[in-house]
């Protein structure tokens, strides 16, 4: 089969490799029909993700077709269309049991990462039955394949770690597609202001179509004076990071007001300094997170409601044999406007 391979920093490639085979009686393999791109991707790309090893299949994100089950497997049959989480749960372990799929002790986010992912022609999925959720033929394919990661990771690690609420304020330190689901299931709880900041005037514009009721262009204004000019020099209630470097992160922290929350999103490669000789007496909480998709069913039916709909993030197009040019058009999102790319496999 057809997949995307990496061989280390900065080095991919789209290789032959073998079928995947049932390695337990809880697995089952599924035929890829879409996936996509993640930051994360970039992230492993850039050699922040030790954890990937070169020779490793990359993504963890896609909507596919149950093709072989294991013997353990009964709620899923060859042929059901099924949304594929990027968190692989036992449902079994002391984490699990707690909520925290995440941290699950044989699971966690191990595709694209310690095992094989989803840019392929086919996957293997661990603990299928926990990890795979049945989906309707066709209908809303490219838009739930958001709810692999990024609408269940804004929501999770932003909008609730963040505890936004009715009229509170709340920041988005980055525009790109986390931020931007972070923004419309933000806008569940309906708070007062939702403050975009980002460099990239398009992503800003994007962010005001969805919704956003500020939007803050860091290269040509200082952002901690127009957040603090936006809430009369109080700070937000929430400053949600969604870019993963030092600069972002302590921009949350000088935005911030007493009492409220910085959610971190972004991951992280490299320190970022925490300025506790300013924070130490502004009842400030920080909390990270690894989505643990506990809140796919509900994205599930709000997405086929019609009170969101991801597919707006949706930018470009590929097929499988052109996976190499989508990470090229992900990468320089700055030129090429793109948000999420759908590879059609």
């Amino acid at each position: 089969m057809k997949a995307l391979v990496y061989h280390g920093s900065g080095r991919k490639s789209l290789d032959e490799r073998p079928m995947p085979k049932l390695a337990a009686a809880t697995d089952a393999i599924v035929r890829m029909t879409r996936t996509t791109i993640c930051g994360t991707d970039l992230h492993i790309l850039k050699g922040d993700v030790t954890t990937c090893e070169p020779g490793r299949i990359l993504g963890h994100e896609g909507v596919g077709i149950v093709h072989q089950t294991g013997a353990a497997v009964s709620s899923l049959k060859p042929g059901d269309h099924v949304l594929i989480s990027c968190i692989s749960s036992c449902g079994k372990c002391d984490y699990c049991r707690r909520g925290m799929y995440s941290h699950c002790t044989t699971g966690g986010w191990i595709l694209g990462n310690r095992i094989d992912g989803t840019q392929a022609e086919y996957v293997r999925i661990p603990h299928a039955e926990t990890s795979l959720y049945p989906i309707p033929a066709g209908a809303y394919e490219e838009a739930l394949v958001m709810l692999s990661d990024i609408l269940p990771t804004g929501f999770e690690c932003g909008v609730l770690n963040g505890k936004v609420q009715p009229g509170s304020t709340v920041a988005i330190v980055g525009s790109g597609p986390i931020g931007l689901a972070a923004l419309l299931t933000a806008q569940f709880y309906s708070p007062a202001q939702i403050v975009m900041i980002d460099r990239d005037v398009n992503r800003l514009e994007v962010a005001r179509r969805f919704g956003a009721t500020a939007c803050v262009d860091t290269g040509q204004t200082d952002p901690v004076d127009e957040v603090m000019r936006l809430t009369g020099g109080i700070g937000v209630d929430c400053a949600i990071e969604a870019v993963g470097v030092p600069s972002t992160f302590e921009l949350c922290q000088s935005i911030i007001a007493p009492g409220g929350v910085i959610a971190n999103v972004g991951v992280h490669g490299v320190k970022a300094d925490l300025h506790l000789e300013v924070l130490w007496d502004r009842n400030i909480t920080i909390t990270t997170r690894l989505v643990d998709t506990v809140s796919t069913p509900m994205l599930l039916k709000t997405v086929r409601s019609g009170r969101v709909d991801p597919q707006k993030l949706i930018t470009h197009r590929f097929r499988l044999d052109e996976v190499v040019e989508a990470y090229d058009t992900f990468g320089r999102a700055a030129d090429t406007h793109a948000l999420k790319v759908i590879i059609e496999v």
